[in-house]
């Protein structure tokens, strides 16, 4: 899994059948410290997210499919599965 923030939705007037009624959203993986760590990158929004939220994500396709709900859906590959509230990391206050 993946700590990322949300940094943009994606609006696409033509898109995979399969793809039809979830939202895209960009988003930006974080380090341990919440600093951006190499590119964006698209994923299925399974959790209503929005920009700004820092999100956990899965970054491949049968777990992606699992949470989404459909096996079948082989284009998915990346989706956000939930919105962290905290990070606690043991030792920092």
């Amino acid at each position: 899994m993946i700590v990322g923030r949300v940094v943009a939705s994606v609006v696409s007037t033509e898109k995979h059948p399969q793809l039809v009624g979830h939202k895209l959203l960009m988003v930006q993986p974080l380090d341990e410290k919440g600093r951006a760590k190499g590119k964006a990158i698209l994923a299925l929004d399974a959790v209503q997210a929005g920009e700004g939220d820092r999100v956990l994500v899965v970054d491949e396709g049968g777990s992606a499919r699992n949470a989404i709900g459909d096996e079948k859906a082989m284009i998915v590959r990346t989706v956000i599965l939930g919105i962290v509230d905290r990070i606690d990391i043991e030792g920092e206050a």
